[in-house]
């Protein structure tokens, strides 16, 4: 659903920030940290938020691998739209189809947050399956999503996608706008942060699917997102290239899944999925921004 509420770019202005000693949110880690530190770090975050933090940070071959809750289920919200996007555009390639494809939809499609499809169809100009795909990839048209997954067999295709490619923890069961309810308990529409990384590696960055075009795409629109500025990437210096994807819900539900790459090295991967109930969302977007310091501050220096 990501942004029906109306993004708040700063941190600034009185929203309370979680202080964490040896960090330095938007510059470089003040001294390295170790994935013990960081994780006593989340969990004082977790006190602080009174909710539930899931992280979870790796980097295929490094020991700093730290987390909380990294086999808990957390509503996805739109965090899943990467994966679509990537699944209707593989779909069609390997139909032999055409990415250029016009995309037909009507008012009826439309729910809350178009900031693509909207405009496009007031206009009266068409889209592509690959603008689509751009749309709901990169600013997190909710419209879009529902088109890329009635290409794929709605929700229960997408989590079919998801099983064949391994991953049998992560699911989808219903379309924007219901998925982002994040009932306590509820199993519906969830995933796992280590569920999540594992995706965003094997997708985006192993062979062979790192090599297909549609995995070059993503990983390009998630690296030119404007949803994430105020959450992981806040935290990360500024040489760091960051590529995220976020999700939010009405009640509480605030994430941002994906990876960053310090200057010289490899990506190193995240998935953060933070359910604070009544908490302000300015007091859970620094909370990500501290966890963007744990990154840094574990993973600034070589392995």
């Amino acid at each position: 659903m990501d942004d029906l509420i109306t993004r708040r770019r700063a941190l600034a202005g009185g929203a309370a920030t979680i202080g964490l000693a040896g960090c330095n949110p938007g510059g470089e880690a003040s001294s390295q940290m170790s994935p013990a530190d960081a994780e006593h770090a989340l969990a004082r975050i977790e006190a602080q938020l009174d909710g539930r933090v899931g992280v979870h940070v790796m980097k295929p071959g490094d020991a700093r691998a730290f987390g909380r809750r990294i086999d808990e289920r957390f509503a996805m919200c739109s965090t899943f739209k990467w994966l679509a996007a990537l699944f209707a555009l593989r779909a069609q390639r390997e139909a032999g189809g055409d990415w250029g494809e016009t995309i037909p939809y009507g008012v009826e499609d439309l729910v809350s947050y178009a900031p693509v499809t909207k405009p496009a169809l007031e206009q009266g100009r068409s889209l592509t399956l690959e603008d689509v795909a751009r749309a709901a990839a990169r600013v997190s048209d909710n419209p879009a999503a529902n088109l890329l997954l009635a290409r794929i067999g709605g929700p229960a295709g997408f989590t079919e996608a998801l099983r064949a490619v391994g991953d049998d923890v992560t699911r989808l069961d219903r379309w924007e706008l219901e998925l982002n309810e994040n009932l306590p308990g509820d199993p519906r529409d969830t995933t796992t942060p280590v569920a999540m990384t594992g995706l965003i590696l094997r997708l985006l960055f192993e062979a062979p699917s790192n090599r297909t075009p549609e995995a070059e795409l993503v990983r390009a629109w998630m690296t030119d997102s404007p949803t994430g500025q105020t959450r992981v990437r806040k935290g990360l210096p500024a040489d760091w290239t960051v590529a995220d994807k976020t999700g939010t819900s009405f009640n509480g539900a605030v994430n941002d899944v994906g990876f960053a790459t310090p200057p010289g090295a490899g990506p190193v991967f995240f998935a953060a999925y933070i359910d604070a109930g009544e908490r302000p969302r300015e007091d859970i977007e620094a909370a990500h921004a501290e966890i963007g310091s744990l990154i840094a501050g574990v993973f600034a220096a070589p392995s």
